[in-house]
């Protein structure tokens, strides 16, 4: 039998021809025990859709940058239109999936909840009216990309090419989510960031202006960095924690202060690691594949020891 008769053959068995019935129930059953608590609540089950959340960031990002992502025959005329359509059907769905996620995590007894109907048109409302200063701090990291990078020809294909472009667009969204409070969605947002250029960023992390990471794969960012502005990244960089602290129960302490501060000015090459929350001055330079684990003062140059050649003989050396 070909492949295609194969499957064909295969669509008609009958659900009962793989004796799913034990399966199902212990699947069924597994899926509740992550559902605790509150989680179990009639109509709090439903979670935020990856899929729905992916289309939302692709329309916001088509929003900010029409021209480059919006659809090809976008008019001068037609721009206000589009943009004002765009921006309704993404909003309007992210309101969906913000009020799903906090249905899901809300600890009140109404159901339906109004008070999560209404945090939701809220939190969506003030995300639009931010929309026009993320569009700023991104042209400013285009402009960035384009003048720390000699490959690149214009601002434009940055935005258009450039996964830490990608990575800090959809960074910036998921980091105002956050800032607002939101569950689970800006969480999601970063990591389909993740998934797309390799790039993880945590939506706690601050970022200033005129950010650039370079080539990007590999590179990660904690949830309480705080980057300043103009500082740029390279490849398999890691800005992340030193330790957790635990709790008398042996869990990880959650929300302290815990990796770096990156000043202004500050250039960290490829496969560097950045641990713990110590300070880099602003102008400072750290090399390729450095670890670094304690404070520098401003204008540092740090860099790997240089290895040491040797000629030994007669037994030198042992």
């Amino acid at each position: 039998m070909n492949a295609p008769a194969a499957i064909t053959a295969a669509r008609t068995h009958p659900p009962s021809a793989w004796s799913l019935s034990g399966v199902v129930d212990a699947l069924c059953a597994a899926n509740e025990d992550l559902l605790h608590g509150k989680h179990r609540k009639e109509g709090r089950r439903a979670l935020p859709s990856r899929e729905v959340l992916t289309g939302v960031v692709s329309g916001l990002r088509a929003a900010l940058f029409p021209w480059h992502f919006g659809t090809a025959d976008v008019s001068e005329q037609g721009l206000v239109y589009y943009v004002g359509r765009t921006l309704d059907a993404s909003l309007t769905a992210l309101e969906r999936q913000v009020h799903v996620g906090l249905l899901f995590d809300c600890g009140h007894d109404a159901d339906p909840c109004e008070a999560c109907a209404r945090r939701a048109t809220a939190v969506t409302r003030e995300l639009a009216a931010r929309l026009p200063a993320i569009r700023a701090l991104l042209g400013r990291d285009a402009r960035a990309a384009y003048e720390g990078d000699p490959a690149a020809t214009s601002p434009d294909e940055t935005v258009f090419s450039y996964a830490g472009m990608t990575a800090i667009t959809y960074h910036r969204i998921a980091h105002e989510l956050h800032g607002l409070g939101v569950p689970l969605i800006p969480r999601m947002i970063s990591e389909l960031a993740h998934a797309a250029t390799g790039i993880d960023i945590h939506p706690g992390a601050q970022i200033g202006p005129r950010f650039f990471i370079d080539h990007g794969t590999g590179v990660v960012i904690g949830e309480t960095c705080v980057i300043g502005e103009h500082v740029r990244l390279y490849q398999g960089v890691t800005l992340g924690a030193k330790s957790f602290p635990s709790d008398e129960r042996g869990n990880p302490i959650k929300g302290i202060p815990r990796h770096p501060i990156i000043e202004d000015d500050v250039v960290i090459y490829a496969g560097a690691t950045v641990l713990g929350r110590i300070t880099v001055g602003h102008g400072s330079s750290i090399g390729g594949n450095v670890w670094l684990t304690h404070s520098v003062p401003p204008g540092s140059q740090i860099a790997q020891a240089r290895p040491r050649e040797e000629v030994f003989s007669d037994g030198a050396g042992i």
